[in-house]
């Protein structure tokens, strides 16, 4: 195994992407309802749901933070692994990557700044609009890497020039279904992974009896009416994507023969069989296991109506604790099943994995394999820890908690000299 530099690519490839993942998937569950939130404070004027955006918020931004440390490094391995992609497709597969780079490092990055540090520094609906752009650029980072990765699954919108792809129809490249029905699949997924994490946060809570303002009473509330909602169109999305499955793209013939084409898949990748049926078997499994949730998720409503007055009516909230890695087990086999679906291919019918990875020895591959899941290994347990030591906190020990100048001040007289 560690003597094959394809097989470690890929590896490697498959570890950072679904953990990077991880951290898209709770920005862009979140974030919708950190804006909703924000809004009916803005609304009603109430500072005390106000905490409650900074709480969530703070959230948000230790997994954004970690989840641009990702992307970043994600970006250089697959510059440095995949020259092959690079070469050929880099004026097509490339470009939507650009203009994602653009909007999540340029624009997202610069309003969630002032999202943070504009706090009693302007208006309520000037800050709330900062937010508004942050999640708007937080999808559009989204649908413009899907794009890209539909691309991989469905090439359309170019020509070959000399061995390198030429981008010809941009509307196509936009339309391309194998990219938008996948970002309705990926958006869908995501928000049940944002409420999974609030109901298990608030559930925490809950059951500790701390409530302020019952701000973990709506998180219940939100969380429950999502994951009783949402999995439909997860599954639709999901399941309108196996059409694309074994179709020919529309491009096929420009680079490979039929003749040729037909060789290379029956030669096969050789790995992918075993690894794409288990994780096609997980994703439903758990799919399917978060439509029978409604029981559980009443009982925990229940008790977050209750739990503040008879403890022993605390007992649903405990299971719900674990909820989150229902969705994130599910989104990550449902990812490893699309990519693996696609080989031996990297670029269907036009360019062979095989021919888009970088040449290496088995020595450097083991090293680059080695380096980046240390690095990103340590990333995933960094923002795992902060965000339990955060929840766990509640709303004052947040790093967006408010700290009033309300408290009262020490006599000078009574403070020990250095």
């Amino acid at each position: 195994m560690f003597d094959d530099p394809l097989l470690l690519a890929r590896l490697q490839f498959a570890f950072t992407a679904a953990t990077h993942y991880m951290f898209v998937a709770l920005t862009l569950g979140l974030a919708p309802y950190i804006l909703t939130a924000q809004l009916r404070a803005a609304l009603s004027g109430d500072r005390e749901r106000m905490s409650a955006v900074r709480f969530w918020g703070g959230l948000y931004l230790v997994n954004y933070g970690m989840g641009v440390l990702s992307g970043l490094v994600m970006e250089l391995q697959l510059a440095l692994n995949w020259s092959g992609l690079q070469e050929m497709y880099g004026y097509s597969f490339g470009a939507p990557l650009a203009l994602e780079t653009m909007t999540a490092f340029f624009i997202e990055s610069t309003f969630l700044g002032l999202w943070i540090f504009g706090w009693e520094r302007m208006g309520r609906w000037a800050h709330l609009a900062c937010f508004a752009v942050v999640t708007a650029t937080a999808y559009l980072s989204a649908w413009w890497v899907l794009v890209s990765n539909g691309f991989l699954r469905n090439p359309v919108g170019f020509e070959m020039e000399d061995g390198v792809a030429h981008l010809t129809d941009p509307a196509a490249l936009l339309a391309n279904p194998a990219a938008t029905m996948a970002f309705g699949h990926v958006v869908t997924g995501s928000l049940l992974v944002g409420a999974a994490v609030v109901i298990a946060t608030s559930a925490h809570h809950l059951r500790r009896g701390n409530d302020p303002q019952r701000m973990f009473s709506r998180g219940m509330g939100y969380g429950a009416l999502v994951m009783c909602l949402v999995p439909i169109p997860v599954a639709a999305f999901g399941g309108v994507q196996f059409q694309l499955f074994g179709q020919d793209p529309p491009t096929s013939g420009q680079t490979y023969t039929a003749a040729e084409i037909e060789a290379v898949e029956a030669a096969g990748s050789g790995i992918h069989p075993a690894v794409g049926a288990t994780a096609d078997i997980l994703m439903m499994g758990l799919w399917s296991l978060m439509f029978f949730l409604g029981p559980l998720l009443l009982l925990g409503l229940l008790a977050a109506r209750f739990s503040g007055r008879v403890r022993a009516v605390r007992w649903p909230l405990y299971p719900l604790a674990a909820l989150p890695f229902l969705p994130y087990l599910a989104s990550v086999a449902g990812w490893v099943f699309r990519e693996t679906n696609r080989q031996p291919w990297t670029v269907v019918h036009h360019l062979t994995t095989a021919d888009a990875v970088t040449p290496m020895s088995p020595a450097a591959a083991a090293v680059s394999f080695g380096l980046f899941t240390a690095a990103f290994a340590g990333l995933a347990a960094t923002t795992g820890w902060l965000l339990v030591r955060f929840a766990r906190r509640g709303p004052g020990g947040g790093p967006l908690a408010e700290h009033r100048d309300d408290a009262p001040e020490q006599d000078p007289a009574r403070v020990p000299a250095l």
